[in-house]
């Protein structure tokens, strides 16, 4: 990346994105991958958990339905606000803090376990960002995540995105977290192990259209991509989006799913 990338002004633009709309209408659907990533790092009772850019709070959740003191952090505070809301519904007990990923206010080797679902790998200053979680975890911890990778439905997305309105010059894409190379050159040595599994998401709704219009509505960098358009070249996105949600679509003509690679990853710090 550039050395002269402002990296507070692209921060400042990806924090009115991803208010803009409510993640949390479309982060409640992806709560199984939560779940999942906290088997995938073996989670113990009281054990000292962040979720790094929490979102909503799936992997908060997660953990602390399996005992984890859990500190949910995100840079949005409607979101925190959002998980707060969950955690209180199911009587779970979690400190929610409004965060930077790329400066986490916590001593080195604070927690036993860093969690990120789908977040941590939209931060604009990548490697920053991959030595917080690090700086955080204690040695022998674990640093779970799970991301979308780039030839994946959501990987794709965001290069059709991409192609109607440009992103910034010299900004790294997010799905780069989603390459296994790239994860073990984010954490170099500070890695003992990383594992890695491949696994897909699957996107239910009744069609394209019926997906575009949820994601235009809530989702933040949908919604803003719109609204940054003109009527004709909005049209131009939305027929894009259709024919790419078609192309993946494999259930049936009467309804859509459509499955979504990430990448699960378990990292244990030296």
């Amino acid at each position: 990346m550039n050395a002269h990338t402002d990296f507070t002004a692209l921060k400042t633009r990806q924090q009115t994105a991803w208010a803009s709309g409510d993640y949390a209408v479309i982060g409640t659907t992806l709560q199984i991958v939560g779940e999942q990533l906290a088997e995938a790092c073996d989670l113990r009772f009281d054990e000292r958990v962040l979720d790094v850019a929490a979102g909503n709070g799936n992997a908060t959740l997660a953990a602390g339905r399996r005992g984890c003191k859990v500190t949910s952090t995100d840079y949005v505070p409607l979101l925190l606000e959002r998980g707060a809301e969950r955690a209180r519904a199911e009587g779970l007990q979690v400190d929610f803090q409004t965060a930077d990923a790329e400066a986490l206010p916590f001593a080195d080797g604070s927690f036993d376990v860093v969690l990120s679902t789908f977040g941590v790998m939209f931060t604009p200053d990548q490697g920053r960002a991959a030595d917080e979680m690090a700086r955080v975890c204690r040695p022998g911890g674990r640093v779970g995540l799970a991301n979308w990778t780039p030839e994946g439905f959501i990987g794709q997305l965001f290069k059709t995105l991409g192609r109607h309105v440009p992103p910034p010059p010299d900004v790294q894409p997010p799905s780069r977290w989603g390459v296994e190379s790239n994860l073990r050159s984010f954490f170099g040595d500070r890695a003992a192990s990383v594992a890695v599994t491949s696994k897909d998401f699957n996107f239910r709704y009744r069609s394209a259209a019926h997906f575009i219009d949820v994601f235009r509505t809530w989702y933040g960098p949908v919604h803003k991509a719109f609204a940054a358009l003109p009527p004709d070249k909005a049209a131009a996105l939305e027929s894009d989006m259709t024919n790419l949600l078609n192309s993946l679509n494999r259930g049936g003509a009467h309804s859509l799913v459509v499955p979504s690679t990430y990448l699960e990853v378990v990292i244990t710090r030296r």
